[in-house]
């Protein structure tokens, strides 16, 4: 007879949960996260991306043009804004594959010849690739202020390409090493889909990094960061103005408390300003068409709110 315990099958989210910015659905007060100032800006340079992950976040792929592509002088115009009245001292850029817009290199540039610390969210692949000479120059002007984060589902090939698709690993691999062989400012971002405990997931990337020259300290969590799996059609719980204290977590370590993201919803004639990297659809999230309507509170009224950030520790930033 088998005697396996079979799987739990994942209770499917509550739709009841997650509609009242103010209320929980059992009418406690909802947790919000105010802005205490503008560390990080992103731009997502638009959701086309030359791969279709299994579980993206915000469902990029080469035919999801939800999010427009940015040009550079729409980064400049709030690039504009930003110097004038924020303190922001990082730009990221991320997508999409960020390296498929036409004028990302522009964007670097520009970003960088202004001060800016610079992050770029990538799959390392041949976008990036076609793109090495420019990359070089930027490298030799502006150096370790350009950060390139490698996306590294995991360290085994098998385990990244059932999330990346077939013969991902490879030529991830190919521009991650040559990042490195050219003295590049690299990190990873890495997932915990295998269901590993992070002290075995950072010894594998460890290893990995040891087998290919890449020097990437495994162990910090700023030069690997490890994101949580996410789906937000399973329940979670809501997150109420008590969780703070009994999670024992601030809500000035939510990404929303230092960051804002810049996008181009598909049809608009106007930019748009999001709480945060992983919610670039969700109309209740508009701040606005600008930064100076960014300082507001943000609900946490959705459920990425509760598993990325204040459950699962998740951040979008360097670290």
């Amino acid at each position: 007879m088998n005697s396996a315990v079979p799987a739990k099958i994942p209770a499917a989210l509550d739709r009841a949960k997650f509609c009242d910015p103010s209320r929980t659905r059992d009418g406690q007060p909802r947790a919000s996260v105010a802005l205490k100032h503008l560390e990080l800006l992103w731009f997502n340079t638009g959701t086309l991306c030359n791969l279709t992950c299994a579980n993206c976040y915000i469902e990029s792929s080469p035919t999801n043009d939800r999010l427009s592509y940015l040009s550079a002088r729409e980064v400049a115009t709030v690039l504009d804004e930003l110097q004038a009245g924020q303190q922001a001292h990082e730009i990221g850029f991320t997508g999409g594959e960020p390296f498929m817009n036409p004028e990302i290199l522009a964007m670097l540039e520009d970003a960088l010849g202004r001060g800016y610390q610079v992050l770029v969210l990538t799959n390392a692949m041949r976008p990036m690739m076609k793109l090495a000479d420019g990359l070089l120059l930027l490298q030799e002007k502006y150096g370790d202020r350009l950060r390139l984060r490698v996306s590294v589902d995991h360290y085994a090939p098998d385990l990244h390409e059932l999330e990346r698709g077939p013969h991902s690993w490879q030529r991830m691999l190919a521009g991650l090493t040559w990042l490195a062989e050219h003295g590049f400012n690299i990190n990873i971002a890495g997932r915990t889909l295998s269901g590993e405990e992070e002290d075995t997931l950072r010894l594998g990337y460890a290893r990995l990094f040891a087998a290919h020259g890449i020097s990437v300290d495994a162990a910090d969590p700023g030069a690997l960061v490890l994101f949580p799996e996410m789906d937000e059609a399973l329940d979670v719980p809501e997150i109420t103005t008590a969780c703070w204290d009994i999670l024992n977590v601030s809500p000035g370590a939510m990404m929303c408390a230092t960051s804002r993201m810049v996008v181009k919803h598909k049809g608009d004639a106007a930019l748009s300003v999001m709480p945060c990297t992983l919610l670039p659809y969700d109309d209740r999230f508009r701040i606005g068409p600008t930064l100076a309507a960014a300082d507001g509170a943000v609900a946490l009224n959705h459920p990425h709110c509760a598993r990325f950030c204040v459950l699962g520790g998740g951040s979008c930033g360097a670290g």
